[in-house]
Formats: structure tokens, sequence, C-alpha cells
């Protein structure tokens, strides 16, 4: 019986990874432990800390920010989370803000200084919206993945473990909010709670005719010493993610899936937009578009000192032109 290697994988228990974490897919040669309980920030902060796990999904800007620093950290360009960040940008209603360029000069509230979402909304909102970062008043809630030194020109401050952005928020005590996920006070519809964009959706969907972006949200991590005993292990993941997601793919596509009266038209709605497959995989044209993206906003808001070209930051999972996909006799 031939030995497998075994590794962990610590991802998000999302649709596009229940194959590989069922075992319906095994990646060719490998024995996955697949771990989903955790919580992203936790996730991130314990495979980049402390390198707990051999491969883990992470956040992209702090793994960016760890390549930078030249930090023992690879990654292969399995995005597993992409989102658009416009409905994630809340407001206190008392104060008066009615468009993004209300938000200058105000006190905001962010989970940290570079959660991958905040860096994408701050990025957004200073290119597309005429906000400049360093007109704001940061206010973190949590420490950063990745520890930086601030520009002298930016405001931010620590907030103590007491501290909460969403309570300061509904209390006025923030003028608005920047997070990765839905708020308490919105979900609990506080009148004092609101999204920056009320008709989000339309300001996404311009902003991704106009820049062809999907933003991707976190990368594939592995641990590079794994990589330089076995250098087969990152392709043959990266096809075993792919062939999990097709799986999913094909089983989402049935409206029966999901109790949703018009999921139907929703998923016929994204293909006429994005195509077959948004959450393609790979080095794709546009997948370096959205990474460059990413890239620049991080340099321009300090977290990095130089603007990493996008193969130094992905394992080439190539197998040569026309090799892979098909066999031939």
């Amino acid at each position: 019986m031939s030995k497998k290697i075994p590794l962990t994988l610590a991802c998000g228990d999302y649709e596009i990874v229940r194959a590989l974490k069922e075992g319906t897919v095994r990646p060719d040669g490998i024995e996955l432990t697949v771990l989903t309980a955790m919580d992203a920030a936790t996730r991130h902060w314990r495979f980049l800390r402390s390198r707990e796990f051999d491969v883990a999904e992470v956040s992209s800007s702090s793994y960016i920010m760890a390549r930078d620093r030249g930090l023992p950290f690879a990654a292969i360009p399995v995005f597993l989370h992409r989102r658009f960040r416009h409905g994630f940008a809340f407001i206190n209603t008392t104060k008066g803000i009615r468009k993004p360029t209300d938000l200058i000069g105000r006190k905001i509230g962010i989970q940290s200084f570079q959660v991958s979402a905040t860096l994408w909304l701050r990025g957004i909102l200073e290119r597309e919206y005429g906000v400049p970062h360093r007109s704001i008043e940061w206010f973190a809630e949590l420490d950063e993945d990745i520890p930086f030194s601030t520009h002298p020109d930016l405001s931010l401050t620590r907030l103590p473990h007491s501290k909460s952005i969403e309570v300061m928020l509904a209390e006025g005590e923030l003028d608005a909010v920047l997070h990765s996920d839905l708020i308490g006070p919105l979900r609990d519809k506080d009148p004092h709670v609101a999204r920056l964009f009320p008709d989000y959706k339309q300001e996404e969907l311009a902003y991704y005719r106009k820049t062809g972006i999907f933003p991707i949200m976190h990368v594939m991590g592995i641990r590079p010493e794994i990589v330089q005993r076995n250098p087969w292990i990152p392709i043959n993941l990266f096809h075993a993610f792919n062939e999990s997601k097709s799986i999913a793919m094909k089983r989402m596509e049935n409206p029966r899936i999901v109790p949703l009266v018009w999921y139907r038209e929703a998923w016929e709605e994204q293909e006429q937009i994005f195509g077959k497959d948004p959450w393609d995989y790979g080095l794709s044209e546009q997948n370096r578009r959205t990474i460059e993206t990413l890239v620049g906003y991080s340099h321009d808001h300090g977290l990095i000192g130089r603007r990493i070209p996008v193969d130094e930051l992905f394992i080439d999972v190539s197998q040569g032109r026309k090799r892979g996909n098909e066999i031939r006799i």
C-alpha cells in the first residue's frame, strides 16, 4: 500500500470544499485532515502567527504583507472567498452622512487596518469615490495579523478590549464602520445604523462593469518547507480544489438545493454577468488584475514597501500547455 503525505487544511466550511471535506475528492498522494470550525480571524492568526496548519485559507492582505517582510509563507492561486464590499460600509444615521465624501474627517471603526475587506473598501472609497484614507480617524478593534508601523500622517487608534466598534457606531461614538460581516445593529434593524450605499448591489455591479474586478478576500497559504520537500503537492492540491468546486457548482445548479423562491433566477443572473465560474482559480488575466489592484492598495496605504509582482506571490501550478486536461492513449 502506497503511503500518502498527511496534511492539515484549515478553511471555511464552504460548499465548494464540501467534496474535499467529505473525502469525495482526494488529492493524489495526499491525506487531508480538513479543519473548518474556526472563524476566519482566528484561522488567519493561528496560521500567520503560529504556523499551526500545513495549508490554510488566509487573508490576502495579510499574506501579501507577510511576503513583503520575507516571512516563511507561500500560496497557491485558490480563492475560496470573494465578495463585493460596498454593502459592508455602515453609518450612524444621525451624523448627516449622505454620500461617500461625507466620510472625510470622520471617525470610522474597523476590525483591523489590514483586514482584506477593509483594505478593499478603503481602496475603493479612495480611488472610486474620492475619500483619502488619511483623511479619516481610524479605530481598530483587533490586533493586526502582521505587525506594521503606521505612516506619520495616518490616524489609527487601537481600541481597548472592552470596546466594540458595532456598539460604538450604534451609540454615535463612531460615525461609520467598515466591516467584513453584517454587523449586529443592522441585522437587529437598529434605526441608528444603515448602509452607506443603500442600493449597494447596483454600486457593486457598476464597479464590476467598470473594472472587471470581483474582489478576492482570501488566498490558499501553504508552508514553504512542504513545497520544498514535495514540489508536486501544490499542483495536486490545486487540481483537487478545482475538482471539488466543479462538483459543488454542478450540485448548486439545481434550484431544489436552496430554499429560496427565486434562486434559479439569481443563478441565471450570476451566469449572465460573471459567466459560468465567478470563483475561477489560477492566474487568469482577470485574477492578475484583481491581485495587482489589492497589492496597489496595500502599497498606497503603507502596508508593504513595494508593489510585489503577482508571480512572486503564488507558486506556479501549471503542468505545461495542453497537459493534464485529458488522457491521450
